[in-house]
C-alpha cells in the first residue's frame, strides 16, 4: 500500500507526462496542413487517476487561431504551455523530495533514545 502523498505524485507525474507528449505532438506538426492541437484538462486527468477512473481523452483546444492552412497550432502559445508542464514537474518534484526526507527523519530513532 502507497502512501498517500506518493498516490498523489503518481499521478500529478502521470498527468504532466501525458500532457508534455501533447504538447510535443503540437509543436511537431506546427506546419503539417489541417493538424488541430490537443491537450488534455490537467485537474479533471488527475481526478481521475487518483480516484481509479478512465482518464479523460486528448480535447481539441478551441482557443486558437485557425491558419489558412487548417493549423490552428500556435508556436508561442505552446512552448508557453510546456514551460507551465514543466514548472509544475519541478514543482511537484520539490515536494516529493521533501515529503521523503521529511518521513525519512520522521522513521530515524532518536539518538538521545528519549
Amino acid at each position: 500500500m502507497q502512501a498517500g502523498f506518493l498516490s498523489f505524485y503518481d499521478g500529478v507525474f502521470a498527468t504532466a507526462q501525458g500532457r508534455e507528449a501533447l504538447i510535443a505532438n503540437n509543436i511537431a506538426n506546427a506546419n503539417t496542413p489541417g493538424f488541430k492541437a490537443m491537450d488534455i484538462p490537467f485537474q479533471d486527468t488527475l481526478a481521475a487517476h487518483l480516484s481509479g477512473a478512465a482518464p479523460p481523452d486528448a480535447q481539441y483546444r478551441a482557443t486558437t487561431t485557425v491558419g489558412l492552412d487548417g493549423n490552428d497550432v500556435e508556436l508561442d502559445g505552446e512552448r508557453v504551455e510546456g514551460a507551465k508542464n514543466a514548472e509544475q514537474m519541478m514543482a511537484a518534484a520539490t515536494f516529493l523530495h521533501q515529503s521523503t526526507a521529511d518521513l525519512i527523519t520522521a522513521l530515524r530513532p532518536n539518538p538521545s533514545g528519549e
